[in-house]
C-alpha cells in the first residue's frame, strides 16, 4: 500500500492570515473556516456597524461644532465654575475610537469578501461595546448640557450635503460587491431576497437624495450679494482677552466694521464690559478680593473693578491655543490689560468710524442702579461722543427712552411685530435664520445680523443667503474668506448629480454581472480541472476552496473504497492509485 499525502494543496495566504489574525486572533490555517458565520457573530457584526454609524455621526457633529467651541466651554464653566477646554479630551477620544472601529469594520468586510467566517476576538468585543456605550453616554450628556447645538447638523448640511452625497454614493456602490457576492449564490433563501431589497432601497434613496437638498451656494454667480460685514464679538477674543481694549483694537485691525460688547452696570453707575455674572474667570478677583470672587460683578464699584487685571488669565489658560503665536510685545500688552469701560470702547469705535452693538445686562432688583441703568448707559454714549445712529440697543426694556439709538432684538419676530416695536434690525442665532426668513426681512428693509459665525463654511452659506452682517469671535479667520468656499450653478450641480448616479448604476450592474459569471464558473469546476490547477501552481482563492470541497465530493461519489486520489505538493504531481498500483 502506497502512503499518500493529505488531499489539500496549501499555499501561503499572508493577507488572509493578517486579516483573520487581527480581527479574530486566528493566525493558523486550521483555525479558519469558509463556513457561514454563526448568528452570534452576525449579531456582533451588526453591533460593529451600529458603533461605526454612531461614531460617524458623533465625529461629524464635533467637526461642524467647532464653530461653537467657545459656547460649549462657557456652558460647562457655568455648571462647574472652572474654565477648561473640555473639547480636547472629547476630540482625542473620538478620533481614537472612530479610527479603531473603522479599522475593525474594514477587516470584517474583508472577511466577507474573502469568504472567511466572522469570529471577532473577545478583546475587540469588549472594545466595541465600550466605544458604543461611551458614545451613547456622550450623546446623552451633550443633549443635557448643550441640547440646542444639534441644530448645527442641519445647518451644516446646507454646505456639506453635495459632498456627503458623493461620499455616500461611492460607499454604497462599493458595497455592491459584497451584496452581489452574497445574493448570487447557488442556494436561494428569503434572507437573500430581503438583503437585495434593502440594498436597492438604500441605493435608490442615495440616488434621489439631492432632491431634498437646500444649499444656498447652488446659485448663479451674478446673483451673489455683497460680502457680509463682520462684527467683532467682544473684539477678537481668540487672539486677545475678550472685552478688552487690545481685543477691540485687534478686531478693527482684522477688518471688523463694528464692535459688539456685553455691558454691566457697576454699583456706582459706571457701565463696564463683562460677559460673565462674576469676575472670577476673566480677572484676578480671586487674588485681590478672594472673599468676593463669587459675587455679582455689578456689586463692585468702578474703582475696585479698575484695580483688577483682565489679561493675565488669557496668557495663563490659553483658551484658544493662540498664545504661542503672540510676540513678546503683544504678551506684555495683554498682561497689563484692565477691565474696559463702555466709554473707552465707544470712543475707539468713534475714532475708527465704526459702529457698536450693545448687549446690556440689567442689574438685579436689589442693585442701587436698578431703575436708572439705562440712563447710565445713555450717559456713557453721550460722553463717548459717538453718533447715536451708530449705536445699536439690544435690550427689550425701556426702548421708548432710548429712541435715538438703533433698535434690535435677539429673537425671531414677524415683520408685523418688528414694525410695532419700532425695530430696524434683528440679531439672530444662525440656527434661527433660514434663507426664506432672511429674504423676507430684507424685502421689508429689516437688517439681519447672524451670530456666532466663526467658521468659513458657515460664513459662506450666510453670504450666499444674502445676510448683511455677521457677529464673530474670529474676525481673523473670516478675513481670509474673500469669496464663498464653494459656489456652483444649478445646471452644473444637476450635471454632476445625474452623471455620478449613472456611473454608479453602471458600476453596480457590472459588479452584479461579474459576480454571477464568477459564481457560475466556480460551480462548473470539476476535480480534473482542480488537479490541473495544482500541477500548474495557479494561485486562485476560488480554486483552493474547491480543492477542499469538490475533491472530497468526487471521492465520495465517484471512487471506490480501494481508489485514492492524491496531490503531492512537494513534487507538483497529482497521482491516482488503485490498491497497490500507483500511476
Amino acid at each position: 500500500m502506497v502512503k499518500h499525502q493529505p488531499l489539500q494543496v496549501y499555499e501561503k495566504q499572508v493577507f488572509v492570515s493578517f486579516v483573520t489574525g487581527i480581527y479574530g486572533c486566528r493566525w493558523k490555517r486550521y483555525q479558519r473556516s469558509q463556513d457561514d458565520s454563526s448568528r452570534w457573530e452576525c449579531t456582533w457584526f451588526v453591533i460593529l456597524c451600529s458603533s461605526f454609524l454612531l461614531l460617524l455621526f458623533w465625529a461629524y457633529f464635533w467637526l461642524v461644532a467647532q464653530n461653537d467651541f467657545n459656547e460649549f466651554n462657557w456652558s460647562v464653566y457655568n455648571r462647574s465654575g472652572e474654565w477648561k477646554d473640555e473639547t480636547i479630551p472629547i476630540l482625542a477620544s473620538t478620533t481614537v475610537g472612530f479610527s479603531y472601529i473603522t479599522f475593525l469594520l474594514i477587516l470584517a468586510l474583508f472577511h466577507i469578501s474573502l469568504g472567511q467566517q466572522l469570529n471577532l476576538y473577545w478583546v475587540h468585543k469588549i472594545g466595541v461595546l465600550a466605544m458604543l456605550l461611551t458614545t451613547i453616554s456622550g450623546v446623552i450628556s451633550v443633549d443635557d448640557i448643550w441640547g440646542d447645538e444639534w441644530d448645527i447638523i442641519l445647518v451644516s448640511l446646507q454646505s456639506t450635503a453635495p459632498f456627503l452625497h458623493i461620499g455616500a454614493l461611492t460607499t454604497v456602490t462599493a458595497i455592491s460587491w459584497l451584496v452581489a457576492g452574497y445574493v448570487v449564490r447557488r442556494e436561494r433563501s428569503n434572507f437573500q431576497v430581503m438583503m437585495l431589497l434593502i440594498y436597492m432601497v438604500i441605493l435608490l434613496t442615495v440616488y434621489l437624495a439631492p432632491l431634498t437638498f437646500t444649499c444656498p451656494c447652488i446659485m448663479d454667480r451674478h446673483s451673489l450679494g455683497l460680502r457680509p460685514d463682520v462684527i467683532g464679538r467682544r473684539g477678537a477674543p481668540m487672539v486677545a482677552p475678550e472685552n478688552t481694549m487690545v481685543s477691540f483694537n485687534r478686531a478693527l485691525q482684522y477688518g471688523a466694521s463694528s464692535l459688539e460688547a456685553d455691558v454691566t452696570i457697576s454699583v456706582d453707575g459706571v457701565p463696564f464690559l463683562m460677559r460673565d455674572r462674576t469676575l472670577k474667570r476673566t480677572t484676578d478677583v480671586s487674588k485681590v478680593f478672594p472673599a468676593r470672587q463669587y459675587d455679582d460683578a455689578s456689586f463692585f464699584n468702578w474703582t475696585e473693578i479698575r484695580s483688577l487685571n483682565a489679561g493675565q488669565w488669557f496668557l495663563e489658560s490659553d483658551p484658544y491655543w493662540t498664545v504661542e503665536t503672540l510676540t513678546a510685545r503683544d504678551r506684555s500688552r495683554i498682561g497689563n490689560q484692565t477691565v474696559c469701560s463702555l466709554v473707552e470702547m465707544l470712543r475707539l469705535a468713534s475714532k475708527a468710524n465704526s459702529s457698536a452693538l450693545l448687549k446690556v445686562r440689567r442689574p438685579p432688583p436689589e442693585h442701587p442702579r436698578y431703575r436708572t441703568w439705562f440712563m447710565d448707559t445713555l450717559w456713557a454714549v453721550q460722553k463717548a461722543g459717538i453718533t447715536q445712529k451708530r449705536v445699536t440697543w439690544t435690550p427689550d426694556t425701556d426702548r421708548g427712552r432710548v429712541r435715538g439709538l438703533q433698535q434690535t432684538a435677539n429673537e425671531k419676530l414677524s415683520v408685523e411685530e418688528i414694525k410695532q416695536r419700532g425695530l430696524t434690525s434683528l440679531t439672530l442665532h444662525y440656527s434661527k435664520a433660514t434663507t426664506k426668513d432672511i429674504e423676507e426681512y430684507l424685502a421689508n428693509n429689516v437688517s439681519v445680523t447672524v451670530y456666532p459665525v466663526n467658521e468659513p463654511w458657515l460664513y459662506s452659506i450666510l453670504w450666499c443667503s444674502g445676510v448683511p452682517s455677521v457677529s464673530s469671535d474670529a474676525p481673523q479667520v473670516l478675513r481670509k474668506v474673500p469669496y464663498p468656499i464653494w459656489l456652483m450653478s444649478r445646471n452644473a450641480y444637476r450635471f454632476i448629480w445625474i452623471t455620478s448616479d449613472l456611473v454608479s448604476i453602471a458600476v453596480v450592474i457590472g459588479i452584479f454581472g461579474f459576480q454571477k459569471w464568477r459564481m457560475r464558473g466556480m460551480q462548473n469546476y470539476n476535480p480534473e480541472q482542480i488537479m490541473l490547477s495544482a500541477v500548474t501552481r495557479r494561485s486562485s482563492r476560488d480554486v483552493n476552496i474547491m480543492k477542499e470541497k469538490l475533491i472530497i465530493s468526487e471521492l465520495n461519489n465517484g471512487l471506490s473504497s480501494t481508489e485514492e486520489l492524491c496531490l503531492y505538493p512537494e513534487n507538483g504531481y497529482a497521482t491516482y492509485s488503485h490498491g497497490d498500483l500507483s500511476h
